[in-house]
């Protein structure tokens, strides 16, 4: 019994010991078990079907049948070992994939190069960041993320390896194969990259492969098309090229690919390819480094292998120089006749076949085609698509994101008030998603010209520059350089400006500017993707940090390493929304429940927008301006708030009069205005007058005072269809009111009775009331209070008081057809006639914004009044205003704020928080927010036209199912 436990434990010993040093070896599970079926399944192999498992064949999805065909018939007549799918789409490949499987005896391997993710060769998959932009990366757990996501990807298609990670040190800034597939070109970052990265993805059950051995970096030709030679000598390759290889064939990648590469120093025949020399294969990476996992070549149809040997002949010698796979051989039945000829010749022998068909089918066990399973097409898109991927994607991308310089410390941009702030394209790529996402946080102006001279003239009157130099983001082999003229033009400019030069491409593309010493800032964002645009766009304005380090040097001044930290200043970011506990695909019910709201008629159209945790991710526009629908909404389209201005305009003011201690809850009337102390008015609080619960009248109807019931429309007595000195206010088009009844409003208000009856009354009057105060208190009127105040600094540049003075006709949707009172459609000008009759600007309502700026106001609320690096009131002031004093009276209110419903019936769907706030707009607006979830909602829509009596907004309750859905698509842990 004793001697039987020593030869048990001895058994398990030499696996142990077997496991550290094949990477190949089962990690967990029966690794006797993986070798029983090696040994059967190779035991009941014929020689063919031996020497069949040795190569691999390309196929595109993407291909003709009769091509597809011609690699079924390679399956069946000579037992291939797997295949190698290329261009095509997920579906075509799952299919084609099952349909080969099928064929063959023995399970088939299937590889692809997907080094980036699937969309390297596959539409409709994820494509993450290339490895350049990985290199910038600090925290290496990241990477290790991304290499487990694309495993995951790669398992769900049924590719059992990916060519990746490419840990090719990319010394030379001429190389035109590797470049952005390189970590970078310090040894340590790669290795440290490349590491994570293959953990993460054999984590997922996927074969990794380093590649290109013994190391591409430092080439200026592409071994695609001819035999590159790396001519340094070994000890420099040991100390650089090969470090990488030495730590991961430590840590148990699973593979290794060797390149089509001349290296003297490894190999003293003369042009000699590396993927044919037993010198690098056998005696280089298996003696000296001890590999003993998969070894492929590379392409062999590729130009650095295919010029040295008639087909059949390089696949013979690849294999004696001791690789396992032949990649991509260009005639598969003259090599496997080759390989069979030289066995039966004994120039191969059965333990250097069975070396390399064993690996072979240890590896197909250790990814599970020991029990194969055909590719399940259903849910295929979804689950390579999945939300977990944006927000990965986006972190990745944001933690890029590399300030090489930043001696003016002009990012981030803090002021916003008065700042003139232009944009300026360079490159030959898109640069709009760069620019549209700049424009969320203040007003950028594009600005162009046709020659160097009319640029420098027109950027004069800037006091900051934005360049984007954008190149093409198709693939990481693009050009990155930039061309003589726009060199010239950029030092032109930054001699002149202050300048943020933002490079969209690799970083070797400020190599070709002589200095960087004209520009303030210079930022790299390494690709010119969408994402990419709109965060670096976040962090020049401080709603992201900048934290990526340069994986490459830019000449003496900026070596490997270089970065400036910048920091997060509190503006909202804009991204995925898995990444805040979102469901994107649950979010979309909000787009179905809203098209059907402008397809029932409700609203002509909206904006809606959804913000959790400081991240709008969701903001659509749906259906028109008006029902004939001649102009579509826009997300920079700017609505009537209507009674939303209460807490964006005049209700921000007050708070930070009581935060100066000014104002508090029991300030009276005849405290703010003394001239209304012998007003029945006098003694009302501000805490009463803003919970509603003062008595004072709902509303006053002031316009009906001043129209001509004969004439049926606007007296003659208080309009005049052009202005002078008597009738200067402006109500509409061509209707100008008597300068002299602005104060008779006030008195009607002064003078209006008390309601008898005790308890809650919403009522507008309140805020006429504290638009009079505030413009006695300041001396200013209201629209530039709020203006220097709260949306220019918050850099809220479409929100203000009369929009048409400052933004076209065409951006504002028509509120009403207005048949009543100023008898014309109301277009630019406040709805609310009241606030009309002021001028367009009132307490109550004239604000105008879209609902970005709207969610910029909330999000300052629930940040307890902090936005952008400013406090605009202290976190008790908003406390104090955000509680409801009279919910034991069954009054919901806070102080200014509508809050949640007491009971069943309310503004809100039931499902927020009671700590939660916003209010409502007659006009059809809505926006919440919810500390505790962190979340903020905006509706905004034009319900009233063409009529104010179109209630089925209301009635539908269409505005609290969509924050009901908002809430359902929370992800609860």
């Amino acid at each position: 019994m004793k001697k039987v436990l020593v030869v048990i434990l001895g058994l398990i010993a030499s696996v142990t010991n077997a496991q550290q040093i094949d990477p190949l070896l089962q990690t967990s599970g029966d690794q006797l078990a993986q070798i029983a079926w090696v040994d059967s399944i190779y035991n009941s192999m014929s020689l063919q079907e031996k020497v069949g498992q040795l190569f691999m064949v390309d196929v595109f999805s993407q291909d003709p049948k009769s091509k597809t065909d011609k690699v079924k018939d390679l399956i069946r007549n000579y037992h291939l070992g797997g295949v190698i799918f290329s261009k095509g789409g997920p579906y075509r490949q799952a299919k084609l994939n099952n349909e080969f499987q099928e064929l063959s005896k023995v399970p088939l391997l299937v590889g692809m190069d997907a080094e980036w993710g699937l969309a390297m060769r596959l539409d409709s998959t994820y494509a993450y960041p290339w490895n350049m932009t990985m290199g910038a990366v600090q925290n290496d757990s990241l990477i290790r993320e991304a290499g487990r996501r694309i495993g995951e990807h790669s398992r769900r298609l049924g590719v059992h390896i990916n060519f990746a990670p490419v840990v090719d040190i990319n010394t030379n800034p001429k190389n035109p194969i590797i470049g952005n597939r390189s970590f970078g070109e310090s040894a340590t970052n790669v290795t440290n990259k490349a590491s994570a990265f293959f953990q993460g993805m054999q984590d997922a059950g996927v074969l990794a492969n380093a590649k290109h051995f013994p190391g591409h970096g430092d080439t200026d030709v592409d071994s695609h098309e001819t035999l590159p030679t790396i001519g340094f000598d070994k000890a420099r390759l040991d100390s650089l090229e090969l470090s990488p290889y030495k730590r991961l064939i430590r840590e148990g990648i699973a593979s290794v690919m060797v390149a089509h590469l001349n290296v003297p120093a490894l190999e003293t025949k003369d042009g000699y390819p590396s993927s044919i020399s037993t010198n690098i294969v056998t005696n280089l990476l298996k003696g000296e480094l001890g590999f003993n996992g998969l070894i492929f070549t590379d392409a062999l149809n590729m130009k650095g292998a295919s010029n040295f040997s008639d087909p059949g002949e390089i696949d013979l010698a690849a294999f004696m120089a001791g690789n396992d796979i032949l990649l991509i051989s260009e005639d598969v039945p003259k090599a496997h006749a080759r390989i069979i000829a030289a066995y039966r010749a004994g120039d191969i022998s059965e333990e250097r076949l069975a070396l390399s068909v064993k690996k072979i089918l240890k590896a197909k066990y250790w990814v599970g085609l020991n029990n194969y399973q055909p590719v399940n097409e259903e849910n295929l898109f979804k689950d390579l698509n999945a939300p977990e991927d944006e927000a990965l994607n986006e972190l990745l991308l944001e933690r890029a994101l590399t300030v090489v310089k930043n001696d003016s410390a002009l990012v981030p941009i803090k002021e916003l008030k008065d700042q003139r702030i232009a944009y300026v394209n360079f490159g030959d790529a898109s640069g709009s998603a760069f620019y549209e996402q700049l424009k969320k946080y203040t007003a950028v102006d594009w600005v162009k010209a046709n020659s160097l001279e009319q640029l420098l003239t027109r950027l004069k009157k800037y006091d900051r520059v934005i360049i984007g130099f954008h190149k093409s983001n198709d693939n990481p082999w693009k050009s990155y350089k930039m061309a003589d003229k726009e060199a010239v033009w950029l030092y032109e400019i930054a001699r002149q400006n202050k300048v943020i030069l933002n490079v969209f491409t690799s970083p070797y593309a400020l190599l070709d500017l002589e200095t960087l010493t004209n520009f303030e800032t210079v930022m790299v964002s390494y690709q010119n993707s969408e994402v990419a645009q709109q965060l670096a766009a976040q962090a020049i304005f401080g709603a992201r940090a900048a934290q990526g380090r340069l994986p490459v040097g830019i000449g003496a001044d900026y070596p490997v390493d270089t970065g400036v930290d910048t920091e997060a200043i509190g503006r909202l970011q804009y991204g995925a929304a898995g990444s805040v506990g979102l469901d994107p695909e649950l979010l979309k019910k909000i787009d179905t429940l809203t098209r059907n709201g402008v397809w029932a008629g409700m609203m002509p159209g909206a904006q809606v927008l959804v913000a959790r945790k400081g991240k709008v991710v969701y903001q659509q526009s749906f259906g028109y301006h008006t029902p004939d629908k001649k102009r579509r909404v826009k997300s920079d389209d700017i609505y009537d708030l209507a009674s939303l201005t209460k807490i964006l305009a005049t209700l921000p003011m007050v708070m930070q009069l009581y935060d100066r201690g000014v104002l508090g809850m029991e300030t009276e009337i005849q405290e703010m205005l003394p001239d209304w102390s012998r007003s029945n008015k006098a003694t009302i609080t501000l805490k009463k007058m803003l919970t509603h619960t003062g008595r004072l009248r709902a509303w006053i109807p002031f316009y009906t005072q001043t129209l001509d019931t004969v004439m049926d429309g606007p007296s003659e007595l208080y309009y005049r269809a052009t202005p002078n000195d008597t009738f200067s206010v402006k109500v509409a088009n061509e209707l100008y009111m008597r300068e002299d009844y602005r104060d008779s409003i006030y008195e009607a208000i002064k003078e209006s009775e008390l309601r008898s009856r005790k308890g809650y009354k919403y009522s507008d009057l309140p805020f006429y009331i504290l638009r009079k105060y505030l413009e006695e208190f300041y001396g200013n009127p209201l629209e530039d209070l709020v203006q220097r105040d709260l949306y220019g600094p918050l850099g809220a540049n479409l929100t203000g008081y009369k929009p048409l003075g400052r933004y076209s006709e065409k951006r504002i949707p028509p509120t009403e057809d207005d048949y009543y009172f100023r008898m014309q459609a109301v277009k630019g000008y406040v709805h609310d006639q009241g606030a009309a009759m002021l001028g367009g600007v009132s307490g109550h309502a004239g604000l105008f914004a879209n609902a970005n700026d709207v969610a910029k106001i909330m999000q300052m609320y629930l940040w307890n009044g902090n936005y952008g690096g400013q406090q605009f009131f202290k976190k008790s002031t908003l406390d104090d205003f955000n509680t409801c004093y009279f919910c034991e009276d069954d009054v919901r209110r806070g102080v200014g704020f509508d809050k949640p419903q007491l009971g069943d019936v309310g503004p809100t769907c039931g499902c927020v928080s009671m700590t939660s706030f916003g209010h409502s707009g007659f006009t059809g607006t809505f926006t919440w927010a919810d500390p505790e979830e962190e979340i903020v909602y905006v509706f905004l829509s034009n319900r009233t036209y063409p009529t104010a009596d179109n209630r089925m907004l209301i009635s539908s309750d269409l505005r609290s199912r969509i924050q009901q859905a908002i809430y359902d698509a929370i992800i609860r842990e």
